[in-house]
């Protein structure tokens, strides 16, 4: 199988013994270097915590992120303060996700003036390893539900965390949406039709010249959700496949646009409305290219098997 062909990011060897090292809360990914620039100026921006939480599963232990609240003045709903988002990372793990983009995300949406979401940008004990990573995102959830009062669940994932993604979206009733990027069909594909019979929304980015993960991941993922359909109509308004022409595996010439997409999606599904066209969230947060791969080179996304192309 040629590396464009290629449909698993993931690994069978053994779990390691050691575990990814929590980041401290000034780490450097902690918050993006132009947080500001997306924000008005009286705005103090989203509350950033580094949360850290038991996972209670055969390897123990605890997982660990960085937590965007939204600012103390935001008024927020009781029906939207009990959505987040929950953001998971490719095969090496990390917290910045393709080209950035959830640092931006994590800027964003907690600041949105009329529906601030919570977002969870979330790190592996054990990157690539799909059981594992599914039990993080379960504890995740768990957790902000005890402390922050919230039961409904967007996830995203990038590459091979569309696996986890995908497992959790299948069986877990917690989960309202799943929006992947680049993502791998290894470990996903059941996931992808359990989705379907349990109608819940899903939005595929892909670019068409990855050469990590062949955009035909994101086409059988498309293909499974609609195998296990059985809701009214078609099912056109749950799902959604978005393919970026000659974008490669982290979306680099599009992340801007893609992130558009994500956003609206997670708006969506924590039951704001979005109108066509119309940009939700139109301010820059991070920089260049050369600053969004130093950014994923720092936030550990690029350990392990993970690639920008």
């Amino acid at each position: 199988m040629s590396k464009s062909e290629n449909t698993d990011l993931s690994t069978n060897s053994p779990v390691p013994s050691k575990p990814s090292t929590p980041r401290p809360r000034d780490h450097p990914v902690a918050a993006p270097p132009r947080t500001s620039s997306a924000l008005p100026l009286d705005d103090p921006g989203p509350i950033i915590s580094n949360l850290k939480f038991p996972v209670k599963d055969s390897y123990g232990g605890s997982a660990h992120g960085f937590l965007h609240m939204p600012p103390t003045s935001a008024k927020v709903s009781p029906v939207h303060s009990r959505t987040a988002a929950i953001l998971l990372s490719g095969a090496g793990g990390g917290v910045t996700g393709p080209s950035g983009m959830y640092l931006s995300l994590a800027t964003k949406l907690p600041s949105l003036p009329q529906l601030p979401i919570k977002v969870l940008r979330l790190d592996y004990r054990y990157a690539a390893r799909t059981g594992p990573c599914v039990e993080d995102a379960k504890a995740a959830m768990t957790y902000m539900g005890e402390h922050f009062a919230v039961d409904r669940f967007v996830l995203v994932g990038w590459s091979f965390g569309g696996a986890p993604v995908f497992t959790l979206a299948g069986r877990d009733e917690r989960v309202v949406g799943a929006a992947t990027v680049a993502s791998q069909t290894a470990d996903a594909l059941k996931g992808a039709r359990e989705a379907g019979r349990r109608n819940v929304p899903v939005m595929l980015l892909h670019g068409t010249g990855d050469r990590t993960l062949s955009d035909r991941c994101s086409r059988h993922l498309h293909e499974a959700w609609y195998e296990g359909y059985k809701g009214p109509g078609e099912g056109e308004e749950k799902t959604k496949l978005i393919l970026f022409d000659g974008d490669d595996h982290s979306l680099s010439r599009n992340v801007e646009k893609a992130e558009q997409f994500v956003a609206n999606f997670v708006i969506e599904c924590a039951g704001g409305e979005v109108e066509d066209g119309k940009e939700v969230v139109q301010s820059e947060v991070m920089g260049d290219s050369e600053e969004r791969k130093d950014a994923m080179k720092k936030g550990g996304d690029l350990r392990g098997n993970e690639s920008l192309e």
